[in-house]
């Protein structure tokens, strides 16, 4: 499929908050995906995440959660720097954000406004289930990796989405028993969540630009992310 691709600015809480966004050119209205940056900025990783989504039929906008800093796209050998980065966000601003960029994707004529999913990775990926714990807009989740998703447990009886979560069970920052807490919490609230973990698989394994990227873990989430939006968002 034929997309075409552009940096926009959304009007958000603190100003103007940069994204990226890709979309299909045929005519008419497409579901849209909010894909979100690891703890690295919003680097050519994450648009081309952005790019493969929009070629499969999406609208996807990435936002640059570091509105707030000139510049805040650092090196993935820089992980201090990105903790950093990470720490000057909190929570209530990112629900604020989060929101500005479900309402932009809303007033857009190629959007179809009831039919927006989120994913992200990382960092992105405690936004993306941080998000749909906050926002009954949200019609898909699919968290990557994200640390610090079992600090918002409490906060899931809220979600209203069904979601898919994608983990290595060899991610460093991210310990096996937070895993099975989160996979049993949502079955205990009887959500509609589907947790994946691949074997042998570290933090960051969807990124190819990683070292720690393994080419099958990611192959087969991508083919499982397809199968999940195409299912909720197509409908």
């Amino acid at each position: 499929m034929q997309i075409t691709s552009s940096m926009v600015k959304v009007k958000a809480v603190d100003g103007d908050m940069s994204a990226f966004l890709a979309r299909p050119t045929d005519a008419g209205k497409h579901p849209a995906v909010i894909v979100v940056m690891e703890g690295f900025g919003l680097n050519a990783h994450i648009k081309d995440v952005a790019s493969r989504l929009a070629g499969e039929g999406y609208v996807a906008l990435a936002p640059d959660v570091y509105y707030r800093e000139a510049n805040a796209v650092v090196g993935y050998d820089q992980l201090g720097e990105a903790i950093r980065l990470m720490s000057s966000l909190r929570d209530d601003k990112i629900v604020a954000d989060m929101a500005t960029t479900v309402s932009y994707l809303q007033s857009q004529d190629f959007v179809r406004g009831d039919r927006i999913g989120i994913t992200g990775f990382c960092m992105g990926g405690r936004i993306s289930f941080l998000t749909a714990c906050k926002n009954s807009d949200i019609r898909a989740a699919a968290p990557f990796y994200g640390g610090g998703i079992g600090g918002l447990l409490d906060q899931a009886a809220k979600i209203t989405c069904p979601l898919l979560l994608f983990f290595g069970d060899q991610d460093a920052f991210i310990p096996n028993e937070e895993v099975s807490k989160i996979k049993t919490t949502l079955a205990d609230l009887k959500k509609s969540a589907d947790v994946v973990v691949y074997p042998g698989a570290p933090h960051g394994f969807f990124c190819n630009e990683r070292d720690s990227y393994r080419p099958d873990a990611a192959r087969d989430a991508w083919e499982r992310l397809k199968t999940f939006f195409a299912r909720h968002l197509r409908a």
